[in-house]
């Protein structure tokens, strides 16, 4: 059984019911813990994917951990600085009116989320764009400008999979009139 510490109960509790039944394990909340208890891979990913949920991000995004080509990672904004201005840095993470935010999410393919409180940074994403993403996030933190940011994740941006042909397209009503 593990136990986690959150913060922000109520999005926990809400999702409960579907948090036990897609991730087949079993919640106690006591307070600001939760334990999960289940089989050990399930735990893992309930532990991740609530843990995802008490940084801010909606429940359809942190389901995305369950899939194995998504993972969860964390950046401590205090760890990468030692400037007292906090505020300052959040509001260049954000941008104006959620600017860079979204910026960042579709120049990477990756989700973000801002934890106000701890100062903490969430990406979900596959692997192989998380690097990107946490060097850019870095990067606003330690004061780079977004623009040199942006530009960065652009030469950096992941490659689109070619198809190889070997799923079927999917027939549209046109194509089916026209047999």
């Amino acid at each position: 059984m593990r136990i986690l510490h959150v913060n922000k109960l109520p999005r926990i509790v809400k999702n409960k019911r579907y948090l036990e039944k897609d991730l087949a394990v079993e919640l106690s909340i006591k307070g600001a813990e939760i334990g999960i208890s289940g089989e050990p891979e399930d735990e893992f990913t309930a532990e991740k994917i609530i843990e995802a949920l008490d940084l801010g991000f909606p429940y359809r995004v942190a389901m995305l951990i369950k899939e194995e080509d998504f993972i969860l990672q964390v950046i401590n904004i205090k760890d990468h600085t030692r400037r007292r201005d906090l505020i300052r840095i959040k509001g260049r993470i954000i941008g104006t009116k959620g600017k860079t935010l979204k910026l960042l999410t579709d120049l990477s393919d990756n989700f973000f989320e801002l934890d106000d409180k701890n100062n903490r940074v969430g990406i979900i994403g596959n692997p192989e764009n998380i690097q990107t993403s946490h060097t850019a996030i870095i990067s606003l933190i330690k004061g780079s400008k977004t623009g040199n940011v942006y530009t960065y994740l652009e030469k950096h941006r992941p490659e689109k999979l070619i198809d190889l042909g070997l799923k079927k397209p999917k027939e549209t009503k046109k194509a089916k009139s026209n047999l």
